[in-house]
């Protein structure tokens, strides 16, 4: 009797369970990032669709000159809404099936492409461009990161959120002083704070995997929370970064 057949027999099925994992955690990674690039085109062409009609223009904005000087009351309609869809959907997700979770990520998208097409009246496209490729680059190796090492990033995530409230509270303070030091700041720290959170989410979402992977729908709705939680950091790091790299026309 060969007494290691046993455990060659448990060592092939923990070997089997493994790579059937990591498959699963392929396959549950790329649907997130499909979403994320998927969000990320619709609101690409919705604010260059926008920035090109006068009439969404001339809804959401003031414009002297070819310039947007001021929001008019539905672009702050606008410009807010997307943050009520994201309340919705974190707290309300349990409670909701799959595809309302798909249907509010995707008017959150829009929303976002109607809120930025500002950018493509005040920068100039080439500036734009380069901009979001740069942007891509970051996210991409600080995602990257995320996802390979083995090191904990529990507590640097917690360190970043902290530092993300600072952020939001330094922006709303600097909407009445209109300092264009602290401005700088701000951007200079929003960048250092989404590079970062990018690879804190990253690890966040695969680590989530292993807690959801017995239920489809569960899958479903973590891959739309993930896929928001990557793009509003793509978004953000590629804001900041526009603060600096943009060409204004």
């Amino acid at each position: 009797m060969n007494f290691n057949d046993p455990f060659a027999a448990a060592q092939q099925t923990a070997q089997a369970r493994a790579v059937s994992y990591d498959m699963g955690l392929r396959a549950y990674m790329l649907k997130i990032y499909n979403y994320m690039a998927s969000a990320l085109a619709l609101t690409g062409i919705v604010a260059l669709f926008a920035a090109n009609s006068p009439a969404f223009i001339g809804a959401l904005y003031n414009v002297q000159g070819g310039q947007p000087v001021g929001i008019s009351g539905l672009g702050y309609i606008v410009m807010f809404a997307p943050l009520g869809l994201v309340l919705w959907l974190s707290f309300g997700l349990n409670r909701m099936s799959a595809s309302t979770a798909q249907g509010i990520f995707w008017a959150y998208s829009v929303l976002m492409g109607l809120s930025m097409s500002s950018i493509f009246l005040v920068y100039t496209g080439e500036s734009i461009a380069r901009t979001f490729f740069v942007t891509a680059g970051t996210f991409g190796a600080m995602s990257l990161y995320g996802y390979t090492t083995k090191k904990d990033l529990t507590g640097f995530g917690s360190f970043l959120m902290m530092g993300l409230i600072g952020l939001v509270i330094a922006s709303i303070v600097n909407i009445f002083l209109k300092s264009s030091g602290l401005s700088f700041a701000v951007s200079a720290l929003g960048v250092l704070i989404f590079v970062g959170l990018t690879a804190y989410d990253t690890q966040k979402l695969k680590n989530m995997y292993y807690q959801v992977a017995g239920s489809s729908e569960a899958m479903a709705k973590a891959s739309v929370m993930g896929a928001l939680n990557l793009y509003m950091d793509f978004i953000n790091i590629f804001i900041h970064l526009l603060r600096f790299m943009g060409e204004r026309r």
